[in-house]
């Protein structure tokens, strides 16, 4: 989790009264709300709002999300070309899922619109990953902005609504993830500090800066989705009332231009570049722009490896691919287990006068196989697993 934060007014002690007059039917109090992790075992926030967050006015059923497997009757690594991805729907409506499994689901999202309505997801942590764009994420917590290259880490059961500033076309690759998202451990410090030498720390983590609550006793509605089911929730008055809040469980950004990639003599594996985990699931690496191996005799570019036990995706962002030809920006490639990939024949060659990588990806290695859906295989290339032929 984040470190601790604090915006707005709070109470000295938690569930104690914190006055205002004359308030909501004349009680005289903000009303608290404990925003937890794991019952009441993990992280925490809590919120004070102008009015109660619990009055609803109407649940009906929105328009579900069914992400569909495609039938895969072969083991075969995959490259998805998604940069002319249909520009289409708002940030919500227009994410296309690509590859899924039970732990974690990868959506692109290309929006022709703003965010309609307000959304939150109940059961799945989402990274919003911010390949083209910038704005603000507009919460209970207060206003979040972000630019190109931020992830943008969003606890589940948080409310929010994007707004893109409107200079370029927004971009987004959605990491939807059942379990929380956190630090690798091996980042920490026995006192949940960043250690010395980790490759980012606290202040490379950004959280709201502006608390403006919505003081509106007008219908808003919200949509909540928990799995492949989707209820919109008409509110009573909007949910972005809070005066002050403070805790560990809130929406942050993490630039991957702010991550220090760790290097040596010989090339490094893979968990070097991690940067998030999630329980058990899956990892969300950062292949930063960083000096390459300094051995004389080092081979700059990666090993051909076998996944043995995990699924690995990588999404392009920016830079010339080393050890890969063919790939563009905002191309997938999917290594899954069972067989080996590597470096492209005459990539190697090419690294030796190398010092220096420019390449921005980010990658996704699950511990469960990953499936593509209906959708991705209008994208896929069916030579790719003969490329290294070439």
């Amino acid at each position: 989790m984040p470190p601790y934060l604090r915006l707005g007014s709070i109470p000295a002690k938690r569930h104690t009264k914190h006055g205002v007059s004359p308030g909501y039917l004349g009680e005289g109090l903000y009303y608290e709300e404990v925003i937890s992790t794991q019952g009441f075992s993990r992280a925490y926030s809590i919120a004070y709002h102008l009015r109660p967050p619990t009055r609803v006015r109407k649940i009906e059923a929105a328009a579900g999300v069914i992400v569909e497997r495609a039938p895969q009757d072969v083991l075969r690594h995959h490259h998805l070309k998604t940069r002319l991805l249909p520009v289409a729907g708002d940030p919500i409506t227009g994410r296309v899922p690509l590859f899924t499994n039970a732990d974690v689901t990868l959506w692109r999202c290309r929006p022709a619109l703003p965010q309609a309505e307000l959304f939150r997801n109940a059961l799945a942590d989402e990274i919003l990953f911010v390949h083209h764009g910038s704005g603000k994420l507009h919460t209970l917590f207060g206003t979040l902005h972000f630019r190109p290259f931020d992830y943008v880490v969003i606890p589940r059961c948080s409310t929010y609504q994007l707004e893109f500033d409107g200079s370029v076309q927004p971009d987004l690759l959605v990491i939807e993830s059942s379990g929380n998202i956190g630090f690798p451990s091996r980042y920490l410090n026995a006192d949940g500090q960043f250690r010395l030498g980790a490759p980012f720390s606290e202040r490379d983590l950004h959280g709201p800066t502006e608390l403006a609550p919505i003081d509106r006793d007008d219908e808003t509605t919200v949509v909540i989705k928990d799995g492949s089911r989707q209820s919109r929730y008409t509110l009573a008055n909007h949910p972005f009332d809070a005066v002050g809040w403070d805790g560990m469980v809130y929406p942050y950004t993490f630039n991957a231009d702010d991550f220090e990639p760790i290097t040596g003599t010989i090339h490094q594996p893979p968990p070097i570049h991690q940067t998030f985990e999630s329980a058990g699931g899956f990892v969300v690496c950062t292949f930063a722009p960083r000096l390459l191996d300094t051995h004389p005799n080092a081979v700059k570019i990666p090993y051909a490896h076998s996944n043995v036990e995990s699924d690995e995706v990588l999404y392009y962002v920016r830079g010339k691919f080393g050890s890969r030809r063919g790939v563009e920006e905002s191309s997938f490639t999917l290594h899954p287990h069972g067989i080996p990939h590597g470096p492209h024949p005459g990539t190697i060659r090419a690294s030796w006068e190398m010092t220096r990588t420019d390449e921005l990806a980010v990658m996704v290695d699950t511990f469960r196989p990953l499936h593509l859906t209906r959708q991705a295989v209008e994208y896929d290339d069916p030579v790719y697993p003969l490329s290294w032929m070439d």
